[in-house]
């Protein structure tokens, strides 16, 4: 399998759950209304503050760590902010796995000397 084949067989796989956590926490302000484009303090007024805040390594950028909690369960969410502060990515890991999977990503398509846009 080529390599950056793989990548996007990684990343569907890591993000295949979603679906299901859609579905149980879809009617939550934070997954139901926050949109590609809104800023910071868009989301913050929909969501609260973030549990942690950390900077984007793979792509600039800003990344908000949320617990989603619903019937007792909790469900990390994540809400990505490109280099302008503008929401580029929302799901249902963590910052750090969102992290890791762009790493791969662009590993993988730097070694195949794919032009990739980090994604």
């Amino acid at each position: 399998m080529n390599k950056p084949l793989f990548a996007l067989v990684v990343i569907l796989a890591a993000l295949a759950g979603c679906s299901t956590e859609s579905r149980l926490y879809g009617d939550l302000p934070l997954v139901a209304k926050v949109e590609t484009g809104m800023s910071k303090d868009q989301v913050e007024q929909i969501g609260g503050p973030p549990h942690t805040i950390t900077e984007r390594t793979a792509v600039p950028g800003t990344c908000y760590d949320y617990k989603l909690t619903k019937a007792g369960h909790q469900q990390a969410y994540n809400v990505s902010f490109d280099n302008r502060g503008k929401v580029d990515h929302t799901s249902f890991i963590t910052c750090a796995e969102w992290s890791r999977l762009q790493t791969k990503a662009r590993e993988s398509s730097h070694s195949t000397g794919g032009g990739g846009g980090g994604y």
